[in-house]
């Protein structure tokens, strides 16, 4: 495999791929420089993503992380017969949505955009399935938690950054936004105060 132009910049691709290959975790472009040495490993992982970019497993970056993925269209090869199933109630998933296109958000934020309080359980369900995390506490009087999405919301999901969530109009092209659009307009019209079910299932 020639990577690189001569055995400097080959032996540095050589040492970036070992090890993305060898790391059981996803890695940033800085934690890779460290580990080898505080070197600059961009255009190594540049070329690395490109040379794999036609193969049976992908180079890609996901929330400033870099891991190797089979690549899509092999996928069905790698799936087990059993498959985890994990459906987040109506009202999780609408938290995660709001928290991923306004975070970082509070719980009275979320609140307000949903028109509906939040039990308590909700996030801790989203926390626990590692897509959002407390992200500090904003200054203001009571100093409320806020939320925001994790690294591993943006790669379960196969986004490279928030960026690439998809805009207002394609999800209501897509008929996701109207069964919050309803819940809203339920909410709001009945004039009394909802307390939604957390649970997965």
């Amino acid at each position: 495999m020639m990577l690189g132009s001569g055995s400097e910049p080959d032996d540095l691709v050589r040492a970036v791929e070992a090890t993305l290959f060898a790391t059981a975790e996803p890695m940033t472009a800085e934690a890779i420089s460290a580990h080898l040495g505080g070197a600059d490993v961009r255009s190594a992982l540049a070329e690395l993503a490109e040379h794999y970019r036609r193969r049976g497993i992908h180079l890609v970056e996901r929330g400033r992380r870099w891991h190797f993925e089979t690549a899509g269209d092999l996928a069905h090869l790698l799936r087990r017969e059993r498959e985890e199933v994990r459906r987040l109630s109506r009202a999780a998933t609408e938290v995660l949505a709001i928290v991923a296109y306004h975070e970082p958000v509070s719980r009275a934020e979320i609140e307000a955009i949903r028109g509906v309080q939040t039990a308590r359980g909700t996030l801790d369900v989203l926390m626990e399935a590692g897509w959002v995390r407390v992200a500090g506490r904003r200054e203001v009087p009571g100093r409320p938690v806020v939320y925001a999405t994790t690294p591993e919301f943006l790669e379960h999901f196969g986004l490279g950054s928030r960026r690439d969530l998809p805009g207002i109009d394609e999800l209501r092209a897509a008929g996701l936004l109207d069964p919050v659009e309803d819940a809203l307009a339920d909410a709001l019209g009945g004039g009394t105060t909802e307390v939604d079910d957390p649970s997965v299932g």
